[in-house]
């Protein structure tokens, strides 16, 4: 195995916290989505009359498929983008278009996605969980931790072949 590069050893703290908090969500985010999805212990602490007034659902089945696929797999797949920065051919626009890893816009989309989320429960839902506050926490520290300098030098795409800088 290869010896980390001087980059890798000096993550700075904003991304190391944003690659702990997209791991943090995406393994919530997977064994939710599951509980949801198959009805396991979700029905009992989310009775299917709550989804009487949201639109166009009618059982937890898509709403745990968001929350697993997109938030929990999703995150997973991002967390590793940012801890080791590969390079996928089908994502350079998103790395021309903004100077970063794809995986810095993706971490802001998730965050974004997450504030969403939440914001929408509470709209739809009864009552105010404190997980809701967690994570939307969660999604707003997606959202400002990769805007900071620390983070966007890190990882910034150089000008010289689209590699990515130390």
């Amino acid at each position: 195995m290869a010896p980390a590069s001087a980059a890798a050893r000096h993550r700075p703290a904003a991304v190391v916290t944003t690659m702990a908090l997209l791991v943090f969500l995406g393994v919530s985010a997977v064994f939710g989505g599951i509980e949801l999805t198959f009805g396991l212990s979700a029905t009992h602490m989310f009775p299917a009359d709550w989804l009487d007034r949201v639109p166009l659902i009618d059982s937890w089945v898509l709403p745990g498929l968001v929350l697993g696929i997109g938030f929990g797999i999703g995150s997973l797949v991002v967390a590793y983008g940012m801890l080791r920065r590969p390079r996928w051919g089908w994502l350079a626009p998103a790395e021309l278009a903004t100077g970063q890893h794809w995986s810095w816009a993706a971490t802001i989309g998730l965050g974004l996605g997450q504030v969403v989320w939440i914001l929408l429960e509470l709209v739809y839902l009864p009552g105010v969980s404190s997980l809701q506050v967690v994570y939307g926490g969660v999604g707003a520290a997606l959202v400002v931790l990769p805007a900071l300098p620390s983070a966007r030098h890190h990882l910034r795409r150089s000008q010289q072949g689209g590699a990515f800088e130390p």
